[in-house]
């Protein structure tokens, strides 16, 4: 029983030398600085169905020309964080594409995504139908250009092109 009696008086020596030795108390020259969140809250499907809306607006009243240049723009007024617009003819051929302008001039009716989803019909099909959703997985330029499933959102313009845009879902 004594050297029970040693290894609690130890721990009890040990417990005081601490508390005294001012290990638990606060650092006396710590600034505390709050934090913010960095990142605005991810758009929602009302959000994006708004948003392509507003480019179909925009579309009608300056014309296809002048749209399409605002459109490319990374800096202009329809690139908003995760969200911006692009736009398609009917053949699936880029007209606009802010995020990836290398493609405009490529038809991609028959691409891909990592999936094997022909996202561009699908979103050309939704687009017939004057406006539609369709999934499919692409890049997000937010996240080191990581493969995202996407929601897509497209709006009819006339019978010649479409535009659309989409939020993420994560991996």
């Amino acid at each position: 029983m004594t050297f029970t009696i040693r290894v609690i008086s130890l721990i009890l020596i040990i417990a005081v030398l601490t508390i005294s030795g001012g290990c638990t108390q606060t650092p006396r020259n710590v600034t505390i600085i709050p934090v913010s969140p960095t990142a605005p809250p991810s758009p929602t499907k009302e959000d994006l169905v708004a948003f392509v809306k507003e480019a179909v607006a925009y579309a009608k009243a300056n014309g296809k020309e002048k749209a399409l240049a605002e459109f490319d723009k990374r800096n202009g007024s329809f690139f908003r964080g995760e969200l911006y617009i692009y736009a398609y003819d009917y053949n699936g051929t880029t007209i606009a594409h802010p995020v990836n302008p290398e493609k405009i001039g490529v038809n991609r009716l028959n691409e891909t995504d990592v999936y094997g989803n022909l996202f561009i019909k699908n979103l050309r099909e939704a687009a017939y139908n004057g406006s539609g959703f369709s999934e499919y997985y692409y890049i997000n330029p937010l996240h080191n250009n990581a493969i995202e499933k996407k929601l897509g959102y497209v709006e009819k313009v006339d019978d010649y092109w479409w535009l659309g845009s989409g939020i993420y879902a994560g991996p």
